[in-house]
């Protein structure tokens, strides 16, 4: 839809993935299953981080952040185009796209910068252990997290700022499935020259300024490693920074394809289908990546199943056993069988109003006389008492 000269865009149109009105529904439900899964492999890295006090350590505080950095990076482009799957308009407001591509360079910003911290963090873990406790306390965790927020939302509101500054007169038609610069600023009636440099400058300085420091990090890291003598320990090294380097480099090499380039070299089928992976599918996969590389992490959630699974089958055999011992009680044939062990199950489940005093003294009566039952009684002669 061509807008004149005179008339403010009060809408974008958002085409998404692909026009196949056939393609539209096996989409979807493949999105669904993703976002599905983005969500609940994050939300449990979470939760299993927040249960089990062996993983409250610095590592695994900065793991849980990115963790919901992913669930938000995910939620705020997913949701619309889900619904632009399904939708005949697939319209968004001006205040809309404005929001989404604030709150998506502010997200995206933050996991930028978190990733070079965690980076630093596996840095000190190994060169540094003796001060690891000391430089990557609380305190510093949190302080390092404010000021990376701080700058990614004045990141993100310099990018908006001087990409909806442009008057819009071609199209109110974006070929994406988000309000992303490059696809938003090709629709300027106006020289987009200074938007261009400050999206090279401004994200790609960001995005090159926090890979080289994570490279030199993990330089460091290698350094170290190759000075243990064991391989045993060599091997634990390396597991504990192998999912993150996994991570660091998907991640980051969407970036620079995408912000790191000038905007002409920019083709809007490639774009769309990067900004799926960095958007969609990393979300998805980071979590995957961290819980099968990660060995603490895979005996962690193997112990807690195993836990919860060996309470389940015992409060299943307590119950059951409970029913049975109200049901059939003991008879004078299992009293014959045990003279000296007294009915006791069946007086317990049957009066619940019974003090743990009085339990205590049941079951004390209960215990079978040794001097009777005993085998060796007569096979060894007692030791006499030492004379006082």
């Amino acid at each position: 839809m061509k807008i004149s000269n005179e008339t403010w865009v009060t809408e974008f149109v958002l085409l998404g993935l692909t026009d196949d009105p056939s393609l539209q529904l096996p989409l979807f439900l493949f999105f669904l299953l993703v976002y599905i899964v983005t969500l609940v492999s994050n939300t449990g890295i979470i939760t299993l981080v927040w249960i089990t006090h062996c993983l409250h350590t610095p590592m695994y505080f900065l793991l849980c952040c990115l963790s919901f950095v992913d669930i938000c990076l995910s939620s705020v482009t997913v949701p619309i185009m889900l619904r632009n799957f399904l939708s005949t308009k697939k319209n968004i407001s001006f205040p809309g796209c404005v929001a989404q591509m604030f709150l998506l360079f502010t997200v995206g910003s933050t996991e930028v910068f978190l990733l070079a911290v965690m980076a630093y963090d596996r840095y000190t873990a190994i060169c540094n252990p003796l001060l690891y406790s000391v430089i990557m306390s609380n305190k510093a965790c949190i302080y390092l997290l404010i000021k990376i927020f701080v700058i990614a939302v004045l990141n993100a509101m310099t990018q908006a700022v001087f990409t909806f500054s442009l008057p819009f007169c071609k199209s109110n038609q974006i070929a994406h499935f988000c309000c992303d610069i490059p696809p938003v600023v090709k629709l300027a009636c106006s020289d987009t020259t200074l938007n261009e440099v400050v999206l090279s400058l401004v994200a790609g300085g960001l995005i090159v300024a926090s890979l080289s420091f994570t490279l030199v990090s993990y330089a460091c890291i290698i350094s170290a490693i190759l000075k243990i003598t064991s391989s045993a320990g060599r091997w634990r090294a390396f597991s504990t920074c192998s999912s993150h380097f996994v991570c660091v480099t998907l991640f980051f090499g969407t970036l620079v394809f995408m912000y790191g380039m000038p905007n002409t070299n920019h083709l809007l089928a490639k774009d769309r289908v990067v900004s799926v992976l960095y958007m969609v599918i990393i979300p998805m996969l980071n979590p995957l990546i961290y819980s099968l590389r990660n060995q603490e992490m895979k005996e962690t959630l193997r112990n807690l199943i195993s836990f919860y699974f060996l309470e389940h089958c015992s409060l299943l055999n307590f119950t059951k056993c409970a029913s049975v011992s109200k049901v059939q009680p003991l008879n004078s044939q299992h009293t014959k069988i045990l003279p000296n062990v007294r009915p006791t199950i069946s007086t317990i489940f049957s009066n619940v109003e019974t003090q743990p005093t009085e339990l205590y003294n049941l079951l004390d009566q209960s215990k079978p006389d040794t001097t009777t039952f005993s085998p060796h009684r007569n096979r060894l002669p007692r030791r006499p008492p030492y004379p006082s």
